[in-house]
C-alpha cells in the first residue's frame, strides 16, 4: 500500500455497527509511500496514526490537470 498526502484513506467496518469511514492522509512517515500514516478522519476530525491492514484502501487524489 503506498500513499502521498492528500490522498484518501478507506477503512471498511469489519464488523456488524461499525461503518467505513474515510480519512485524508496529512503526512507520510514510511518510505516510499508506505505507512505509517498520519490521517485525519473526515467523520469526527479526529487525527491518528495508523499502519492501514487489509480492510483499507488507498483512493488517490486525482492529478493536477486531469479530469
Amino acid at each position: 500500500m503506498q500513499a502521498s498526502v492528500g490522498d484518501k484513506l478507506l477503512v471498511h467496518g469489519r464488523t456488524v455497527g461499525h461503518h467505513d469511514r474515510t480519512a485524508k492522509v496529512l503526512q507520510v512517515l514510511g518510505e516510499n509511500g508506505n505507512p505509517p500514516y498520519r490521517v485525519k478522519f473526515e467523520d469526527d476530525g479526529h487525527e491518528a496514526l495508523v499502519s492501514p491492514g487489509p480492510d483499507s484502501v488507498v483512493r488517490h487524489r486525482p492529478e493536477a490537470g486531469t479530469g
